[in-house]
């Protein structure tokens, strides 16, 4: 198991160093830079997402380290020493090759530089971000599989009948929903939006919540992230629940559960103290993707929708905004946390089942 273990360690850096490259290139190749932006605010432009999306093929030329006047749209009535200091603030005064070298060496130690933009390092910034998106991340994990677990078990043991058709219809109509949309609907009837003024509508607490005890804390808390953990949970049930019904299903047909049967067992032994085990190590597969939305939700919409400041909407506004260090800081950080969890999930398996032997099947 050792040697497995660190063959998947030392696989995890070039698998790093493909993604980063891919996105690098990427992003270069997308018009309205920080240099185009800057030059655009100098002459009174407007830097919106429109009009950086729309910008000229002349974009991918500031992009890839040119210099010269002309490579900057809106540039031409400015001084080209101001242009020369605007890009080497921003780094542009080296060629993209290099840009990524230097990349690559302040990532090895963990030196993921400052927001080109908020004036912050991309630590703080996601320290700062990240209480919201485990909040989201966390409650919408835990009742996803608080709910989805128990009710697929029960789904697979009354496989046909009228309980397992209704609630298979439920959970289906649930994921065909999108969330942002849900949200919207949450809103309109209990935040105020049109019948019930039930919870409030905007961040993660009140103003005044430093001043409220412990117990009006906790309240307080619960009362704003009751909505954007309902609207985020509402597609999350089907796959985890299905899978559970699946799995235990494959299991209560195999030979060792008549067995157990015949030597008298009641269901619930049966159930729980040979079939669950099995049955739950294509679960624990999951547990990677679902601790790295812990930390990295990706409900964007959702935090924009309920003006939650989190991770997603800092990925949003760093991606429109160009702001390299924070898109490829936060690339580097979620990227390497989901393949280290990969690995911890893997060796859980050998853990639940010790028959699993990943060595074995490498040779």
């Amino acid at each position: 198991m050792a040697s497995y273990i660190l063959r998947r360690l030392l696989l995890i850096i070039p698998t790093l160093l493909g993604i980063l490259t891919i996105n690098f290139i990427i992003i270069q190749a997308a018009p309205g830079g920080p240099v185009e932006q800057t030059i655009a605010q100098l002459e009174g432009l407007d830097v919106s997402a429109t009009a950086r999306v729309s910008g000229s093929q002349n974009d991918l030329s500031a992009q890839t380290g040119g210099s010269s006047e002309g490579s900057y749209r809106g540039a031409r009535g400015l001084d080209p020493e101001i242009i020369r200091e605007i890009e080497a603030m921003y780094g542009f005064d080296k060629p993209a090759y290099e840009r990524f070298w230097l990349m690559l060496k302040s990532y090895a130690q963990f030196d993921f530089g400052n927001s080109l933009f908020s004036d912050k390092s991309v630590v703080d910034l996601i320290i700062e971000k990240l209480p919201v998106s485990i909040s989201l991340g966390l409650w919408a994990t835990l009742i996803t599989y608080a709910v989805s677990i128990p009710l697929g078990i029960r789904k697979a043991v009354r496989d046909g009948t009228p309980f397992d058709l209704w609630t298979s219809s439920a959970i289906i109509i649930g994921y065909a929903i999108p969330n942002f949309l849900f949200a919207i609907l949450l809103i309109v009837i209990f935040a105020g939006g049109t019948w019930l003024d039930w919870f409030p509508l905007r961040g993660l607490t009140s103003p005044d919540f430093d001043q409220l005890s412990l117990w009006g804390q906790i309240k307080d808390y619960f009362w704003h992230i009751t909505l954007p953990v309902l609207a985020s949970v509402i597609g999350s049930f089907a796959t985890l629940t299905m899978l559970t019904k699946n799995s235990f299903l494959d299991e209560i047909n195999k030979q060792y559960v008549l067995t157990a049967r015949a030597k008298g067992l009641n269901e619930n032994q049966v159930l729980y103290g040979h079939v669950f085990r099995n049955a739950m190590l294509i679960i624990i597969a999951g547990m990677p993707a679902a601790l790295i939305s812990i930390f990295f939700t990706g409900s964007m919409l959702i935090e924009v929708i309920f003006s939650l400041d989190g991770i997603g909407l800092l990925g949003y506004e760093a991606v429109i905004n160009r702001d390299y260090p924070v898109i490829f800081g936060t690339l580097y950080i979620f990227t390497l946390i989901g393949l280290l969890l990969k690995l911890i999930s893997d060796i859980t398996y050998v853990l639940v089942d010790p028959r699993i032997d990943f060595e074995s099947r490498e040779q």
